[in-house]
């Protein structure tokens, strides 16, 4: 087994992305320096708006924020599975200080405000979700999200009392300090065999009663499904763009807030990746040069 090498600790890294952005401003307009981790953490919140969803796309390293930021979009996320796939491993793989420096990387790359895919925030017991909470504000992230999934497939999502408990110890860190961090709360069970809508719902309103800010049950499909969740909470809902969903427009019609891809951009690319090696080593042809001249003027906007 080929050991990977250690990461320097996280410290450092946080040194780095500071200057990394201090050195950017100095160079940009006087409307960029003033713009704040408290500044993006309300202009988050605000782009919740139903109805009217954000379209929040998941990056998966600095180049890809970029590009993603130069496309118009007002907001991005991470994504757990599409970072653990630049590192060359499964979603769940990756440690919570790989995730934080990731963070700090997707928050250097541009002035948007940032949410981090925390998964359960690599901790079951609510003091340590609490600990990952105030790490990720450190960072500079402007809103983050923990689920209710434990990591172990044979028993997939915490009790509903613990799976709120832990919801609130994160509400508390998010919401002390002057950046008013977004927390968003996911209910994990139709992406772990339960699809068990009654029991979504129920977590959905203890976790909005402990304190989070947005909600999130993905793997739902059904407009009917999503329609009732909207109507059943009293927070904004972020729905999954996956094979199936209804499409914006109809999201939009149900009332929800914010539409995410989590890692499917970044499986797209790697699919592109895979179909146009296939090619050459096949057939010998050159099938990606038209998508390949695409994204190399995408680039050169971006990252002029």
């Amino acid at each position: 087994m080929r050991l990977m090498p250690p990461l320097p600790p996280l410290n450092w890294y946080f040194t780095i992305m500071r200057a990394s952005r201090i050195h950017r401003r100095s160079c940009l307009p006087i409307r960029y320096v003033m713009t704040t981790q408290a500044d993006k953490a309300r202009e988050f919140l605000a782009l919740h708006r139903a109805g009217e969803p954000l379209l929040l796309p998941n990056p998966w390293d600095l180049g890809s924020a970029r590009l993603l930021a130069s496309l118009g979009f007002k907001a991005l996320a991470t994504t757990s599975a599409g970072f653990a796939a630049t590192l060359g491993r499964n979603d769940g793989a990756v440690t919570r200080d790989e995730a934080l420096i990731h963070g700090a990387v997707i928050v250097a790359a541009t002035d948007l405000p940032v949410s981090a895919d925390l998964e359960n925030a690599f901790a079951d017991d609510p003091a340590d979700v609490a600990q990952t909470i105030g790490l990720a504000i450190e960072v500079g992230l402007a809103g983050g999200s923990v689920e209710d999934f434990t990591g172990r497939e044979e028993d997939p999502s915490y009790g509903a009392k613990l799976a709120a408990e832990r919801v609130a110890a994160a509400a508390e860190v998010a919401h002390a300090g002057p950046v008013s961090f977004v927390l968003t709360a996911r209910a994990e069970n139709y992406l772990h065999g339960r699809p068990d809508l009654a029991d979504t719902i129920a977590r959905l309103q203890a976790f909005a009663e402990a304190g989070a800010d947005v909600l999130y049950a993905p793997g739902l499909r059904d407009i009917r499904d999503i329609r009732q969740v909207v109507r059943e909470v009293d927070r904004p809902v972020n729905v999954l763009a996956i094979d199936g969903a209804p499409t914006v427009p109809e999201l939009a019609e149900a009332g929800v807030s914010r539409v995410s891809v989590g890692g499917a951009f970044a499986f797209a690319a790697l699919g592109a990746l895979a179909d146009a090696a296939t090619g050459l080593r096949d057939h010998g042809t050159y099938g990606f040069a038209a998508a390949s001249a695409t994204g190399r003027a995408a680039a050169r906007r971006a990252f002029s």
